[in-house]
C-alpha cells in the first residue's frame, strides 16, 4: 500500500507504557490475558515511538498503563517527551508518585496528572481496587496541588458506587479538585467480564445524573464536572475515538498499534509493532488501521445514514462485543437491528441482587486463567 493522501496525522498518542498495576479494579479496560505477555518495550525503544509520532504530528502524549510509575526510566520519557514539544499528561493511581517524583517530573516538564478514584470512602475505594489505598492516594492528591498542577480526578461509575456521586463531588471539592471527570464504566476487558454486577438500573443512573447537575448549579466554574453517560442506556452511538484512525493511536506495552486501547479484543485483525514496522507505516498503510477508516467499510443502516459523519458508525469493539461482527453498527444506535438486545441487558440488571455473583478482580492468576481459556478455544477451532 501507498501513504494515502486523504488520512490526517494523529494528534493524540496514547503510551501504554506497562500493564504491570498494583492496582486490581474490577473495570480495568487492559487486555484479559495481560499477564500471559511480559513484554514491555524498552527506554530506547519508547523514545523512538516518541519521536516517529511526534514527527507525524502527534502533539498530545499520554502516559498510561497499567500502572506507568511502576517504569523506573518514566521520567526519562516524560523529558524526552518535553523536548519534543509534546503536552503530557500522567494518567495515574498515585501509586509510586513519592514527592521526589513529583518535583523531578515538574523539573522535566510534565504538564498534567490525571488521579483515579474508585470511590469517596476508604471501605469501597479499597474493595473495589482490592487494595488499601485510598489514604495513599489522598496524600498524592495533596502533593499535585503543592506543586501546582491542574487537579484533575477520574472515578469510575457503576452500579457499586453511582449512589455516592454526591459524595464523591463534595470529596472534590474538599480535595480543591478543578476538574472532575465521572466516567460510567464502558464494558471492555474486564468490565466486560463483570458487567452483570457493574451494571446500574436506569433509575440509579437518572438519580446521579440529577445531583451531578445540582452540582454544576451550586458550584458553577469552581468545578467543571463531566457525567459520562455508559453507551448501553442510550440510543445514538459515541463517536468512537473520533473514527477509527482518525486522531488517536495508542502503542501498548509490548509495542502493538492500536487505533483504540481495546482494539486488540476483535479477531482477524493483526496489530503492527513498532519494533518492526515504522509508526508513520503503521498509520497509513497498516490493513489494522485502514480497516474501519472512512465509510466503505459500513453496512446498512450505517451506510446510508445522516448520522455517520457524526458518530462513525460507533464503536466497532462494542459491536463485535455485543453482536459477533465488527461490520455491524453499534447496537446501542436506536437504528442498529440488534438494539433490543441492549435494552434487554439494561432491564435484567433492575432487580438482580449485588450478591449473586462474585466479581472478578484484575490480577495476574485471573488474567493466566483467560489466557489459558483463549488458548483452549483456539485449540478447539483447529481441531
Amino acid at each position: 500500500m501507498s501513504e494515502q493522501s486523504n488520512i490526517a496525522p494523529p494528534l493524540w498518542l496514547l503510551a501504554e507504557v506497562t500493564y504491570r498495576c498494583p492496582l486490581h479494579c474490577v473495570f480495568c479496560y487492559n487486555p484479559l490475558n495481560y499477564a500471559g505477555n511480559k513484554k514491555e518495550l524498552s527506554t530506547e525503544q519508547w523514545k523512538d515511538v516518541l519521536r516517529e509520532a511526534r514527527k507525524l504530528g502527534a502533539a498530545q502524549l499520554g502516559f498510561s498503563g497499567g500502572e506507568p510509575l511502576l517504569r523506573d526510566d518514566l521520567e526519562e520519557l516524560i523529558g524526552e517527551a518535553h523536548q519534543l514539544g509534546f503536552y503530557t499528561n500522567l494518567i495515574t493511581s498515585g501509586i509510586g508518585l513519592t514527592e521526589e517524583r513529583i518535583a523531578r517530573m515538574k523539573e522535566l516538564g510534565l504538564d498534567h496528572i490525571q488521579l483515579s478514584f474508585q470511590d469517596s470512602t476508604k471501605e469501597m475505594n479499597d474493595f473495589l481496587s482490592s487494595t488499601k489505598t485510598f489514604d495513599l492516594k489522598s496524600r498524592v492528591a495533596k502533593l499535585i496541588k503543592k506543586y501546582d498542577y491542574p487537579m484533575v480526578l477520574n472515578v469510575v461509575l457503576h452500579r457499586y458506587n453511582l449512589d455516592h456521586v454526591g459524595r464523591i463531588i463534595e470529596m472534590a471539592v474538599e480535595m480543591g479538585v478543578e476538574y472532575l471527570e465521572l466516567a460510567n464504566t464502558q464494558y471492555y476487558g474486564w468490565g466486560m467480564v463483570n458487567r452483570e454486577q457493574l451494571m446500574p438500573t436506569r433509575e440509579q443512573l437518572e438519580r446521579a445524573e440529577a445531583i451531578v447537575n445540582e452540582y454544576r448549579a451550586k458550584l458553577g466554574n469552581k468545578l467543571r464536572l463531566l457525567f459520562v453517560v455508559p453507551d448501553y442506556f442510550e440510543d445514538k452511538p459515541k463517536a468512537c475515538m473520533n473514527g477509527w484512525g482518525s486522531v488517536f493511536l495508542a502503542v501498548a506495552a509490548d509495542g502493538a498499534a492500536l487505533p483504540c486501547h481495546a482494539a486488540q479484543s476483535l479477531p482477524g485483525l493483526k496489530f503492527p509493532n513498532v519494533t518492526e514496522e515504522t509508526l508513520r507505516d503503521i498509520w497509513y498503510n497498516s490493513e489494522a488501521f485502514n480497516r474501519f477508516r472512512g465509510y466503505g467499510w459500513m453496512k446498512e443502516p450505517c451506510r446510508t445514514c445522516p448520522d455517520k459523519e457524526k458518530d462513525f458508525g460507533g464503536c466497532r469493539c462494542q459491536a463485535y462485543a455485543l453482536t459477533g461482527d465488527p461490520e455491524n453498527a453499534d447496537p446501542v444506535c436506536g437504528k442498529s437491528p440488534q438494539h433490543e438486545d441492549v435494552k434487554k441487558i439494561v432491564l435484567q440488571g433492575r432487580n438482580r441482587p449485588v450478591e449473586e455473583k462474585p466479581l472478578v478482580f484484575r490480577n495476574d492468576a485471573n488474567s493466566l486463567r483467560f489466557a489459558a481459556e483463549s488458548a483452549r478455544q483456539e485449540r478447539d477451532k483447529v481441531t
